[in-house]
């Protein structure tokens, strides 16, 4: 040690304990107190780095800013590290909720709302990025690199935001709900590849068309190995853990973990960010069979419970606010990325069997930014190809989508003529008591009361029906929680929607998110063209069935005959509201 070399001192940990201290334990408080009233932790976490940072405490009391916060590179170095896990573990938790299995199955829809949705808004942003003034520019010059990495971060779309208002809406195991993460999980790993491109292509000291070849051939190569002989080798070492130590998950929390760190190395060291790495491990250790769900959880709730709001309130903590505001660039920023993605994903829609409002929703659902939009930011931030007013752009846009897309997805679901919901129910095949004890089982047995009992119009065969409703089933299981399952399925020829529903007294296995058994099961039938029907009918049914007062009235009614009163009495003020047809 030479004597002019920084020594990390005890002093140096008490700052950095009471940092810490202060954001995890503001962020997370204020994430929650707006979760409370339905918007996004995200704009709670970095309002807390808004106020603690140079915007507001710097300015209003600079003394206890820099105390709190000194100009040290040492004191800069250690929290900027944790940030930099923070982001990384994030990725590798976001490659989690990428369903690859589901979005092959759905491959022909998936990747046209997936591709189109990603290509469109970046082409665009793009575009009218290479339109701006110098002065947005860090280096003119680099007029193109500054717009590929704009058009990419207005590109991107927010999985976790939408993830989550399509289940405060109860839509999450809907056709359109299963559609638009399908084509998140293809718009995801298409804009992380380029995202990577671009990066890599950008930090090169000589760039020649060889050498994008080269980076191009080598990102391709990888992210097909990690999703084809990856996904495979890694269900295989999660499963060989989960038998060798049954009664440790943290052996497979610590596999993940390692298996994100490891890629991150690799794509690191041939030239591209970690972050791919650790997105990519995502992806694979999600499609592991053994990897049960309490082990996501963990690693779900340590990544947004610490990591997320310490990495999200240190951006804020570093950037000022009001000297770096700009009405323009913010005005820009935000309407070409949502105008792009709402776009591009209407787009794609087209030719999935989509009604025109389905349409409209799925664009609606594309343009909410979220926390990738901001890392991808920061990164180009770091790498001095943004500057700090657009990268502050790009979180005022992050915000505004994320708290506008909730509103605008209902208003799209409920703009519509209405009906009610109870004339779609076969009254007649009501089951007090299902006799089958498996998933299987229970499909049969109410696919035959809907061919019983359903209008002699509608010609329905119970083996139709089944296979029907089987097939939508391996998509994606349709066991919602709280002890019910609502299996559906369109139907070609169907007149109108149909609903039966059964009871189990005993329960049956349905993978379910919460583990519970099922008791209450609605079968629901719509025909192909429903006019956005099926969507609000398994909102209402999940909304209202989901209330544990209904479902111990359901518990208790003693027959069929009972069942009905009990589903009136839940059912009986919702009124649906259908579109008029037009060409699709």
């Amino acid at each position: 040690m030479t004597g002019q070399e920084p020594i990390l001192s005890e002093h140096h940990l008490l700052i950095f304990l009471l940092q810490v201290l202060l954001l995890l334990a503001l962020a997370r408080g204020c994430g929650e107190l707006l979760r409370r009233f339905g918007h996004p932790p995200l704009v709670g976490e970095i309002l807390v780095g808004v106020f603690l940072g140079p915007t507001l405490l710097g300015r209003l009391v600079p003394g206890v800013h820099l105390t709190l916060f000194p100009a040290d590179p040492i004191q800069q170095a250690m929290l900027e590290t944790v940030s930099w896990f923070g982001v990384l573990f994030l990725l590798l938790e976001t490659g989690l909720e990428v369903d690859v299995s589901a979005a092959w199955r759905q491959r022909a829809s998936a990747l046209r709302v997936g591709v189109i949705g990603c290509l469109v808004p970046l082409l665009i942003g793009f575009g009218l990025s290479l339109l701006l003034p110098d002065h947005y520019l860090p280096a003119p010059e680099r007029r193109l690199f500054f717009a590929l990495f704009l058009g990419t971060t207005m590109a991107i779309s927010a999985m976790v935001v939408i993830a989550r208002v399509l289940h405060d809406l109860d839509l999450i195991k809907s056709d359109l709900g299963l559609l638009t993460l399908c084509g998140y999980a293809v718009d995801d790993i298409l804009a992380w590849v380029i995202f990577s491109l671009i990066l890599a292509a950008a930090t090169q000291a000589v760039l020649d068309l060889g050498s994008v070849v080269g980076l191009l051939l080598v990102t391709v190569a990888f992210t097909g190995l990690c999703l084809t002989v990856g996904l495979r080798a890694v269900d295989r070492a999660v499963a060989f853990i989960d038998r060798q130590l049954p009664q440790q998950p943290g052996a497979v929390l610590s596999f993940v973990c390692c298996l994100g760190l490891l890629c991150g190395t690799v794509t690191a060291w041939i030239g591209l960010t970690a972050l791919l790495g650790f997105f990519l491990a995502g992806i694979m250790a999600g499609q592991a069979h053994a990897l049960s769900e309490r082990i996501r959880q963990i690693l779900t709730q340590m990544v947004h419970a610490i990591f997320v709001p310490l990495y999200f309130a240190g951006i804020a903590l570093r950037v000022d606010f009001f000297e770096n505001f700009d009405v323009f660039l913010i005005a820009f920023v935000t309407v070409v990325s949502i105008g792009g993605k709402y776009l591009g994903a209407w787009l794609g829609a087209f030719g999935t069997g989509l009604s025109r409002v389905d349409r409209v929703s799925i664009g609606i659902a594309f343009t909410p930014s979220g926390v990738t939009g901001i890392v991808v930011g920061v990164v180009a931030l770091e790498y001095e190809i943004l500057t700090v007013p657009v990268f502050v752009a790009i979180i005022f846009s992050t915000i505004i989508s994320s708290l506008l897309v909730a509103p605008w997805l209902v208003w799209s679901v409920r703009r519509r003529q209405e009906i009610h919901l109870l004339e779609f129910f076969l009254r007649r095949a009501l089951i007090a008591r299902l006799r089958g004890t498996s998933r299987q089982a229970v499909l049969h047995e109410l696919c035959q009361a809907v061919a019983e009992y359903a209008p002699p119009a509608e010609g329905l065969d119970d083996e139709r029906v089944f296979a029907a409703v089987s097939e939508r089933e391996e998509l994606m299981g349709t066991g919602l929680g709280s002890g019910l399952a609502i299996p559906h399925a369109r139907l070609e020829g169907l007149s109108k929607p149909l609903l039966v529903f059964g009871r189990s007294e005993y329960g049956i296995e349905w993978d379910a998110p919460d583990g519970l058994p099922v008791h209450f099961v609605f079968l629901l039938l719509t025909p192909v063209a429903d006019d956005g029907l099926q969507l609000q009918i398994l909102a209402a049914l999940a909304r209202e069935i989901g209330q544990e007062q209904v479902r111990d009235q359901l518990q208790r009614a003693p027959d069929a005959q009972s069942l009905w009163p009990v589903l009136q009495d839940a059912l009986r003020e919702h009124q649906l509201v259908p579109v008029t047809k037009e060409p699709a």
